[in-house]
């Protein structure tokens, strides 16, 4: 599954996608990876969710964070859920890639069962039609 919390920066997407899988550690029996581009928010998030800094890896396009996601998760058998903050940045995503990016992601949770829960900072009615409906809050 992917869930999409759009909305233009700073509308509050962090502070739900914080207390969101702050809630979600506490009822998995599995991991929990956040992913983002510093860790600003590392004293905001429960000591048992695993803070990745994106940058620190030097990706330079989306099919590298592609990639980095596939690692990610052929590392953590047990993981459940990869919150992904600041995605358009991270992923290094234009409006070119953003369709094709969600694809892989989509795939990637189809086949092993890992929910993608995305901040993207883009309005809803930008978003091309394809992905609208994995919208979930649009700020």
């Amino acid at each position: 599954m992917i869930e999409i919390i759009s909305g233009v920066k700073g509308k509050g997407k962090t502070k739900i996608l914080i207390q969101k899988v702050n809630e979600d550690i506490k009822l998995t029996h599995g991991t929990i990876v956040y992913l983002d581009k510093n860790n600003k928010h590392m004293y905001e998030l429960s000591n048992r969710i695993r803070l990745i800094e994106v940058p620190e890896y030097n990706i330079e396009n989306a099919d590298m964070f592609t990639g980095f996601i596939a690692g990610i998760v052929s590392q953590d058998h047990d993981l459940d859920k990869v919150y992904l903050d600041s995605f358009l940045t991270i992923a290094k995503i234009d409006e070119t890639n953003l369709e094709k990016t969600i694809k892989k992601l989509q795939d990637v949770s189809d086949k092993f069962h890992v929910d993608f829960i995305i901040s993207a900072s883009m309005d809803e009615k930008d978003l091309p039609d394809s992905i609208k409906s994995l919208v979930s809050v649009s700020l």
